[in-house]
């Protein structure tokens, strides 16, 4: 079993994405639905508690919180939602759960994500 964590960087302030709301899928199941704090993370999202391993789907609804933040975009925005589609794994040999960290550094007109620790 894994646990898993997130947390968004807003490119253009160089500043935590307070506000930016967060779906995690495991095919058509939501499991959390939430924003993120003023630290850009969604600390509920530990009440969604382990996770299987399987492919699961991230998304950060990140022009909403653009506009919000008086940046001004076209329509339809270059992007709307960034979908993270990952998989989690069976924890390593020797070990019983593993924490996967999947962070979103965004901009109106990119963005980046990594396996965080």
């Amino acid at each position: 079993m894994s646990t898993l964590s997130t947390h968004v960087l807003d490119q253009v302030s160089g500043l935590p994405a307070a506000g930016m709301s967060v779906t995690l899928w495991r095919g058509d199941t939501v499991l959390f639905a939430g924003m993120t704090n003023e630290d850009g993370r969604c600390p509920d999202m530990k009440d969604v508690g382990e996770l299987e391993p399987g492919n699961y789907r991230l998304e950060f609804a990140v022009a909403p919180y653009f506009r919000r933040h008086g940046v001004e975009l076209s329509n339809p925005p270059f992007l709307d939602t960034v979908p993270i589609a990952f998989g989690i794994a069976e924890p390593q040999a020797g070990k019983t759960r593993s924490h996967y960290h999947v962070p979103l550094l965004a901009s109106p007109f990119g963005y980046a994500t990594y396996r965080g620790s």
